[in-house]
């Protein structure tokens, strides 16, 4: 009995986890950490934005795979031409790579700063062991239980955080009252980047159809994908108010992995560090993992090669995102984490192009009566896409005029 109800939950479970777990990287983490220690509560406004149109996107996404024969690469390829799908396949996958360099540099930093040793030897170490996983049969299986483990880690390993850093809550109500301090543009732009991913509800729809879901159980589906982004903005939101209650009276302004660490040192002492890298490894290494089969998937799924996890020419790719994460990771070195932080508003900026094309085929879709999305789902959807397209403006003037 035991074993029949953990292999109905495995079942109802999986992808929204995994989206969660690609999101959640050192680079969230050091934007949620930084935001707090220099801006207390100011901005904790933005994440229940984010987790709402992160969900929004991800139910759609979600529906598209259940009811879809072909990918959304494919159906893109079919409706808007060859070269609309080759350019959003690379768009993902200059995503992917962005980020991966971020959580290669995140997971050699863990033991780099812990050991205080290069950290040369782990990134590679740690990419050794993500391509080895590529080799096993049933990969999927085994990409999904590490990331919903690692989500489980990183939860656990925050709210104890969170606990123990007993946060102002009067202070958490009287600011939030959606403004955007001067001089905290940039980190928000990256906040809004890490947390509200086009690019990990767009890879939603093929998780699902990597996983099997059809029409049946589809609003258990659907709520298992909510329920991963809802934890994403959980874990976020608990690393920022840790920032903002334990670091921003301290006056720390977080320029590294050990600096974050300093959160847990009331109670845990000269443990604090080991203990919330911890949940910096387990942040590190679940979204190398997802956003390299991400970046992988998706642009062999362009060129035409499959999308299939099983297909070598697919694994091959997404070694390379792997391969190209641990090249720039131990060409930069020790990358200052205002770089992971610059590195995760650049991925903005093709973001609204990315949205639009999950937009056009969801409304396509909904003409049939098997995926209707409601006024509700299409206005989240809209205002989504308009937020995406202001962000990249904005984040453009940003980096290239301002």
């Amino acid at each position: 009995m035991y074993k029949k109800t953990t292999k109905n939950i495995f079942g109802l479970i999986g992808p929204g986890f995994i989206t969660a777990a690609l999101v959640l990287g050192p680079g969230s983490l050091a934007v949620a950490s930084k935001i707090g220690a220099n801006y207390e509560y100011r901005l904790l406004w933005i994440l229940p934005l984010c987790v709402i149109f992160m969900g929004a996107f991800t139910v759609v996404s979600t529906r598209i795979g259940i009811v879809s024969n072909g990918s959304l690469l494919q159906q893109i390829r079919v409706q808007y031409g060859r070269w609309a799908a080759i350019v959003i396949g690379v768009g993902l996958f200059l995503v992917a790579s962005s980020f991966q360099a971020g959580n290669s540099i995140g997971a050699g930093m863990v033991f780099s700063e812990t050991l205080a040793m290069s950290s040369i030897p782990w990134i590679i170490g740690t990419a050794a062991i993500a391509i080895s996983l590529l080799f096993f049969k049933a990969f999927f299986k085994i990409l999904e239980k590490v990331m919903i483990g690692m989500v489980v880690l990183m939860l656990i390993s925050f709210a104890i955080t969170l606990i123990i850093s007993r946060p102002d809550f009067s202070a958490v109500v009287e600011q939030f009252n959606f403004s955007v301090p001067i001089g905290s543009e940039l980190l928000a732009l990256a906040m809004v980047a890490s947390s509200f991913s086009i690019a990990g509800a767009f890879y939603q729809s093929y998780l699902v159809q990597e996983k099997g879901w059809t029409t049946v159980n589809s609003k258990s589906h659907e709520r298992e994908g909510i329920t991963g982004i809802v934890i994403l903005g959980v874990i976020t939101s608990t690393v920022l108010l840790v920032g903002a209650s334990v670091l921003y009276p301290k006056g720390i302004e977080v320029k590294s992995a050990t600096e974050m660490g300093m959160a847990l040192e009331p109670i845990f002492g000269s443990y604090a560090t080991k203990i919330f890298m911890l949940g910096l490894f387990a942040a590190s290494f679940s979204s190398l993992l997802g956003n390299a089969t991400l970046g992988g998937v998706l642009i062999s799924d362009a060129l035409n090669f499959g999308m299939k996890l099983e297909s070598k020419k697919v694994r091959a790719m997404i070694m390379l995102v792997i391969v190209i994460g641990a090249a720039v990771a131990i060409v930069f070195g020790n990358l200052p984490i205002e770089l992971i932080v610059v590195a995760q508003s650049l991925t903005i900026i093709v973001s609204p192009l990315i949205g639009l094309m999950l937009l056009l085929i969801a409304f396509d879709k909904s003409k049939k009566k098997e995926m209707e999305l409601g006024v509700g789902l299409k206005t989240l959807m809209i205002l989504g896409l308009l937020i995406l397209l202001f962000l990249a403006l904005a984040n453009g003037y940003n980096l290239f005029i301002k």
